[in-house]
């Protein structure tokens, strides 16, 4: 048996084939003013939103009953926002390739990531841009961008990260 037959199968195999890795922190000199980061494209599930109610303690029926998400007049229950902003900010740091370099991470939220019964999953589509650049601190602004069902989730979203 593989490690990874142990640890979620080949399910899980194939999201971490996806997923690029680097080693250490992006050089602030190979960036510039208006790069974009690579577009992602991350999925979404149920379980996903049990492990994180489980973890954060926000057990609120909003994310897990679909009755509840009914009599608000939603098609199915939402992704905790928490949840989705950490999704973004994991973006970020995967680019940036060193989580110890996120200094700020801001998001305003405009659409809930409506998360359909299993085994079905939500798509969110990450996409992001360099916006600004401080040379003295080595510091850039990354705005955000996240889209689920054909809507925006983020309305203002940035992050700034410290590189190399």
């Amino acid at each position: 048996m593989t490690g990874t037959e142990r640890h979620g199968g080949a399910h899980e195999a194939a999201q971490v084939e996806q997923m690029t890795v680097r080693v250490g922190r992006r050089d602030f000199d190979a960036v510039a003013v208006g790069d974009a980061l690579p577009p992602r494209t991350v999925s979404v599930g149920r379980a996903d939103l049990v492990r994180y109610a489980g973890v954060s303690g926000d057990l609120n029926p909003l994310h897990w009953d679909d009755a509840i998400a009914a009599r608000l007049g939603l098609d199915s229950v939402v992704a905790h926002g928490m949840f989705t902003m950490g999704v973004g900010a994991g973006y970020v740091c995967d680019w940036v390739g060193d989580p110890g370099a996120m200094l700020d991470v801001s998001v305003r939220f405009t659409s809930p990531v409506l998360v359909p019964p299993f085994p079905a999953r939500a798509q969110v589509e990450l996409t992001g841009k360099v916006k600004s650049a401080d040379p003295a601190a080595r510091t850039v602004v990354i705005a955000l961008q996240a889209k689920s069902g054909g809507k925006k989730v983020f309305g203002r979203a940035t992050a700034t990260v410290q590189l190399a």
